[in-house]
Parts: structure tokens; sequence; C-alpha cells
């Protein structure tokens, strides 16, 4: 690299965590603010609430990664422009595609860490980020689902007319087999209780129905030992569950909603495809920050800056309006995610067409 590109990476990077400091600041003072009752109410150390902030502020930081970056490559090169450096370099034969050189580097730097930090790290973080919100800030979680219905496998159904998360006991279990919409098998007991030693299923007092054409088979005990595609975990708190998920464990329990026919599957297929599009995000907003601040503007730099503002403000509500799409089952997960980041590209080509060169 140049010395031209690493004067404009550093002061890239620089301002990149001075941004992402002032904005994490306000972040954390406001939540500290609205939650402070809470800790008060609950009577925790300052060493709790500080554990806390360590795995709140990455969360954040990443989180917002393309927003922060965007800003920031709007905020750098407008000050380059007022200044007349880009003037300057233009002048000396550096083009535009040149000079976009260290703005991409840095952009992927920063995607690449961010994509390590929210597949791998950050979640693991967030295992003990959520538990903390659970107990003290959301409330202690009590299972109050009656008459559950939960789909266990593509033919296969658990109903359940009540479940205690203290004990992991379920209530009148019933199982049934169906195919091409025929009943094969009917599994029904008093009660069922989760075993930790041998992760499985223990069914009191039961009775099977087993239909094999105009055939029937009853079978009864007193105890049963099953393997289900189901644990106590199903039954706890789903409350941001798939941030706590690394990308492999993203992928297995994907597998495993799908093994079991499950109908809540989008919610996580969009976490998988929003924690691969967050780096070409940074990219293309990068792309964008820095054609619609580098003309030199008469009044100063205000205006790009709060183009910059208007623009990253419609990528949000675009976003999030794809996302809820997906959520809704209106538009497939994968198309809802990579929509923002197509339509963002197309404007950017085009503001990029405008660019003095």
């Amino acid at each position: 690299m140049k010395i031209l590109d690493w004067y404009i990476l550093k002061k890239f990077l620089k301002s990149y965590v001075f941004v992402v400091f002032v904005i994490e600041l306000v972040v954390v003072i406001i939540h500290i603010t609205e939650q402070n009752e809470n800790y008060i109410k609950h009577e925790l150390s300052a060493a709790q609430i500080f554990g806390y902030y360590l795995d709140y502020v990455p969360y954040i930081a990443n989180m917002i990664a393309p927003i922060t970056i965007f800003i920031t490559v709007v905020f750098v090169t407008s000050q380059l422009a007022q200044h007349s450096e880009i003037i300057a370099m233009l002048s000396s034969g550096v083009s535009f595609t040149r000079l976009m050189r260290p703005y991409m580097f840095g952009a992927i730097i920063i995607g690449a860490i961010t994509f390590y930090l929210g597949g791998w790290v950050i979640p693991n973080g967030n295992k003990d980020r959520v538990a903390f919100e659970l107990q003290y800030i959301k409330g202690t979680y009590h299972y109050s689902g009656k008459n559950i219905h939960i789909k266990i496998a593509p033919t296969t159904m658990l109903y359940l007319q009540s479940y205690n998360v203290t004990s992991n006991v379920g209530y009148k279990p019933t199982l049934e087999t169906l195919e091409d919409g025929v009943l094969k098998n009917k599994l029904e007991a008093v009660r069922m209780e989760w075993q930790d030693e041998t992760e499985k299923w223990r069914l009191r007092t039961w009775k099977k129905r087993e239909i094999d054409g105009m055939n029937e088979i009853f079978t009864t005990g007193e105890q049963l030992d099953t393997t289900l595609r189901i644990s106590p975990k199903d039954f706890e708190s789903d409350y941001s569950r798939f941030e706590t998920l690394t990308m492999n464990e993203l992928y297995a329990y994907i597998d495993e909603l799908r093994m079991r026919g499950a109908d809540d599957i989008e919610v996580y297929e969009i976490e998988k495809y929003i924690r691969y599009t967050a780096p070409f995000a940074a990219i293309i907003l990068t792309f964008i920050g820095l054609s619609v601040s580098a003309r030199k503007a008469r009044g100063g730099s205000g205006f790009q800056i709060a183009l910059g503002f208007l623009l990253a403000f419609i990528y949000i509500i675009f976003f999030i309006f794809s996302r809820t799409s997906a959520e809704a089952g209106s538009i497939t997960p994968i198309v809802a995610i990579w929509i923002p980041n197509i339509v963002f590209t197309i404007i950017g080509l085009a503001i990029y067409q405008t660019v003095p060169r």
C-alpha cells in the first residue's frame, strides 16, 4: 500500500473507532438510565452490572457495524473534500476508483472481524447477556401454555395438557403418528418426565394403540423411557435464542427444526442470512458513503452528512420492513435479507455516476 492508502485507511479506522465509542457511550448511558430501577430492585452489585455490559457493548457494536461504517465514511470523506484534499488527489492523476481502494480495504477488514465476532464470539457472550436480561430485566420466565401442540417429526405430533418448567414434567401427553392423513399409532400417558442421566423422557402409566389396516394392537405399562426430538429447552423462553447460537449451533438447530417439520424456522434462517450479508452491507454502504460525500459543497459538509444519515435511516427502515415480511412468511428469508443490499447497490451505482472524476 502507498502513503495515500495508509493516510486514508488510518483516518478511516480511527474515525470508525471514535464513532463506535460515541454511539456506544450514548446507548449504554440510556440503557443504564432505563434499567437502573431493575438493578436497584434486585440489589445487583457493580461487578454484576459491569459483567453484563461487557457482553452488551460488543453485541450492540456488532449489530450497528454496517451503519457505523457508513457514517464514518461520510464523515471522513466530507472532511477531506472540504479541505480540498479530494480535489488535490484527483488533480494529481489519482482516479476515483483508485481512491476507493483504502476505503474498501478498511470495510473488508471491519466486515471480516464483525463476521467472525458475530458468528462465534458474541453469541457465547449473548448466552450470559440474555440470561441476565431474563432474570433481572424481563423477569423470571414461567411457561403458561395449555393444550400444547408440538410437531416433533414430519408425521408425529405431541399434545400436552400442560408443562411444568421447574420440574420438567408434561401432563397428559399424547403422541400421534399419521401417514397420508391416516392414524398409525397413538401413545398416551398420565405424564412425561425428563431424565437428565439418559436424556430421555419417562412416560408414566401409558397405553399405546397401533393400527395396521383393520387390525389394532393395544399395549399398556407403568413406565416407558423413550427418545423424542424435543427436550426441556424447547419449553424455555425463546427470548433472543437465535442471538445466543454460534454459527455451528445455528446450523445444527435449523437442521433439527427441519427434521421435526417445525413451522417456526424462519427467524433462525433470517439470523443466519443476516450474519452473512452484514459484511457485504458494510462494503455497499462504504461505496455509497464515499460517492455521496466526495464532492466539495459550498455550504460546508453539513449537507453531505445529513444526506448520509438520511440514506442510513432509509436503509434501516427498508431492512426492518424486509425482515418483518420474512418473519411473516410473505417473502423467503434469503430474498428478504438480500433485497436491501441489492437495492442500495443500485442506488450506489446511480450516485457513482454523478461523482466528479
